[in-house]
């Protein structure tokens, strides 16, 4: 490879979520442009971005006004920070439209630069809120297997998936995990979705009862889980889980970093599925992933116990030097004004059904299991036999296969085990619905054929 820009990855870029053997072999795909919902690599050829990037280039990859909206705030203020009482104007005009957008009603707003931390803010949040209001002992947090909420440390812990934790030493103390709410693998014969979704409420009760309700502080939980596989809660699983939730007095974090802004055809998804959650986490759609950046919603009683903690100790002592980053914050305020005056959601309502169609079509496949989404999101699972629902050995090979294929024909997807995820820019188009599935049949029919 010479000094190619390959030879020079592999030797200097220590990749995420990449097999490191592998990779020295294979080099990088390398991206250098892009166009609306399209990316190109360095030999020239262009793909549609059927994975919006990392779930998150809401508005395809060159949209100007966002470019426009951080060269004016380099150009007047390019940094300032927030600790200590100081501000700057995007920051504080972001966070007031974004209480204005709250899907339930919230307080404050503090920001971070990436989901992980938003989600990292709002353990330690949880864990000061108890000491504040004098209940120590109540700090134990339950997540759900398969449950993505980051890479932190602490966020990792959360993080439902044995990759991240294998050989991390994770997850830490004081973090639970309850059943994945996922209706065709993991339901009983007999069961209906309610009564499916009756008994992912009792086993979180059972979960709380075993461990000492004194000792649960929060749950957290994507309205739609993401990088576990798109699983979408079964009918009335949420109201359940509220209701174990409220009877125990415990918060209810939501995790609304992947279908926050758009992707569920509603503003956030703690609107499509009538959430009451204590704390919300964005990030990714909130810049368009434009810049970098993360915000936690609080509600009024945990911003009261966080102000008379912080009275107690002298000051609140938790933030990043990029809190509330001016040019982040630009963007972020640009990308909401896009969602508003294009009509964004709106938008993704027109689409989004001949989407969920032309998803349910891969049905027809002889080793397509399931399919599922909601809005401008989905999957399709991989399995051995469809009756039996046997999955492939070994797990991953036949997703990772089929992902390979859809980048063949110019459609990039992303392999979750034997689930192929996609989550396109929300500005896709029904042609473009038609040319990204239209590929993704091609690699599905040329991989039955090969196996």
């Amino acid at each position: 490879m010479g000094n190619s820009a390959a030879s020079r990855d592999i030797a200097s870029v220590l990749h995420p979520y990449t097999n490191f053997t592998a990779h020295e072999k294979t080099g990088p795909m390398v991206i250098t442009k892009g166009n609306g919902i399209y990316v190109s690599d360095d030999t020239g050829r262009d793909y549609i971005e059927g994975m919006a990037g990392l779930w998150c280039a809401s508005l395809g990859f060159s949209e100007k006004r966002l470019v426009a909206a951080a060269t004016k705030q380099l150009e007047t203020l390019p940094f300032y920070h927030s600790f200590a009482s100081r501000s700057t104007n995007p920051t504080i005009d972001l966070a007031a439209k974004l209480l204005e957008l709250a899907p339930v009603p919230m307080s404050k707003i503090f920001f971070a630069n990436s989901g992980s931390e938003a989600t990292d803010s709002a353990i330690k949040m949880v864990w000061y809120y108890h000491n504040a209001i004098a209940r120590p002992e109540k700090k134990k947090i339950i997540s759900r297997k398969r449950g993505y909420h980051g890479v932190t440390v602490a966020s990792a812990s959360l993080t439902g998936l044995p990759g991240n934790h294998k050989l991390f030493d994770l997850p830490i103390d004081r973090i639970l995990h309850t059943e994945t709410p996922h209706f065709w693998r993991e339901a009983q014969p007999y069961e209906t979705e309610e009564d499916f979704a009756t008994r992912m409420a009792e086993s979180l009760e059972d979960l709380i009862q075993a461990e000492g309700p004194e000792t649960v502080a929060a749950f957290i939980a994507e309205p739609i889980m993401g990088a576990g596989g798109v699983v979408v809660p079964p009918r009335t699983y949420f109201e359940k889980i509220q209701e174990v939730l409220d009877r125990y007095d415990i918060l209810f974090i939501a995790d609304e970093v992947i279908c926050g802004f758009g992707r569920t055809g509603r503003m956030f998804a703690t609107e499509t599925f009538h959430l009451k959650p204590d704390m919300i986490t964005v990030a990714k759609q909130l810049s368009s992933a434009y810049q970098p950046i993360s915000a936690l919603f609080i509600n009024e009683k945990i911003y009261q116990a966080l102000k008379k903690g912080a009275d107690e100790v002298g000051a609140f002592g938790h933030g990043f030097t990029y809190s509330g980053h001016p040019v982040a914050a630009a963007v972020a305020l640009e990308t909401l004004k896009i969602y508003e005056d294009d009509g964004i959601i709106d938008h993704v309502r027109s689409v989004m059904g001949h989407f969920q169609q032309r998803l349910r079509d891969l049905n027809k496949f002889e080793n397509v299991g399931e399919t599922r989404g909601k809005g401008l999101i989905g999957a399709f699972e991989l399995v051995a036999d469809k009756c039996a629902k046997t999955p492939f050995t070994p797990t991953g090979w036949a997703g990772k296969a089929v992902a390979e294929l859809c980048l063949e024909h110019g459609v990039i997807l992303r392999a979750m085990g034997d689930s192929v995820a996609m989550c396109p820019p929300l500005i896709i188009t029904d042609a473009q619905i038609d040319d990204m599935f239209d590929g993704i049949e091609a690699a599905l029919t040329q991989w039955q054929k090969a196996i």
